[in-house]
């Protein structure tokens, strides 16, 4: 059986002490929120994970169930056979690679001449029946996102677990040997920093810097870019600000520091996500907390169609702060 899933909903989402995101837009002449394309799918396959990370929005871990099945990831083969319009397919979890028909949806897409792109946690790699996929994915020309929430050993394991530093880097080294990360190989690898509190990130270009100084002279690392993702109140991390009594001070924090540099190229306005079972949403925050696509739109992966949802108004919250605060955060990193 799946764990109790921790409360989703923003707490501060209808509190009076919390401005709206529909306001904050509306004060500059940016409300509603629409999209602009769908150029990217971003694809749930479940919440099967073999770690349990205390920043994950997705409440993912080894006891959970929620698989995309073969049906599913068939309807999403269709839409992309007619839809040439859709470029990326965003492959994401929990774990993706835990899934039995991750490797399926890697090769289909790639056949159709998709980017593809899997956001792996690297430790992955060392569950049994998983040590084939470094090679998988360059055989494929899959473009690898991986978390390393830092380049220390302590806080990598404070925040997602004792051992997963020594393993991260181990599997870093490992797709360095594949070619990842390497000039002129065409196999990017890109890490993924978060904090580990209720603080904004730093400079990404900055700390970039220093990731690539620090594990090179210190593991011989080789990787493309860092992208600084913003902790979002959602899920697990909303259960750490609660606990430690800064859920206020975070979303005061949050939309103090409302940047509208960012809105331009908020993910949500060239991306849709599926949720491990076809359901739509306008971001992977939205999906988790199981806030779908206005009525009047389609609802499930089966019902896509392009000339409906690329231009549809996007479902906001309180949480959407967590996108536009500082430089801004999204799949892609900082915005601004």
């Amino acid at each position: 059986m799946p764990s109790s899933p921790l409360p989703l909903v923003s707490p501060s989402a209808s509190s009076s002490a919390t401005p709206s995101f529909e306001g904050a837009l509306a004060s500059h002449g940016q409300e509603p929120l629409t999209a602009k394309s769908v150029s990217t799918l971003q694809v749930n396959m479940g919440k099967v994970c073999n770690q349990t990370c205390h920043h994950c929005h997705v409440d993912a871990g080894p006891q959970r169930t929620e698989s995309m099945t073969k049906e599913t990831i068939d309807q999403i083969i269709e839409v992309l056979d007619r839809t040439p319009q859709i470029l990326t397919v965003d492959i994401t979890g929990g774990a993706p690679e835990m899934n039995p028909h991750f490797e399926y949806l890697v090769q289909q897409s790639r056949i159709r001449n998709r980017q593809v792109i899997d956001r792996c946690n690297l430790t992955v790699f060392y569950v049994k029946g998983k040590s084939h996929l470094p090679e998988f994915l360059a055989q494929h020309q899959v473009e690898v996102i991986a978390s390393l929430p830092c380049y220390q050993e302590a806080n990598v394991d404070q925040q997602r677990g004792k051992g997963v530093f020594d393993r991260s880097i181990n599997a870093l080294q490992t797709l360095n040997r594949f070619g990842y990360g390497k000039t002129g190989t065409g196999l990017n690898l890109h890490l993924v920093y978060n904090p580990l509190g209720a603080s904004l990130p730093p400079s990404q270009a900055e700390l970039e810097l220093d990731y690539k100084e620090e594990l090179m002279a210190r593991y011989g690392i080789q990787f493309n870019s860092l992208l600084t993702i913003t902790n979002m109140p959602i899920s697990r991390f909303l259960e750490d600000l609660r606990e430690s009594g800064q859920i206020e001070a975070y979303y005061a924090l949050l939309v103090k520091s409302f940047n509208l540099a960012t809105v331009d190229d908020l993910m949500c306005r060239s991306l849709l996500s599926v949720g491990w079972d076809g359901r739509l949403s306008d971001c992977d925050f939205n999906q988790m907390l199981d806030l779908p696509l206005q009525n009047d739109f389609p609802q499930w992966i089966e019902d896509f169609n392009l000339a409906t949802l690329e231009h549809r108004p996007i479902m906001v919250g309180a949480h959407c702060f967590g996108c536009t605060a500082g430089s801004g955060s999204s799949c892609g990193g900082a915005l601004a």
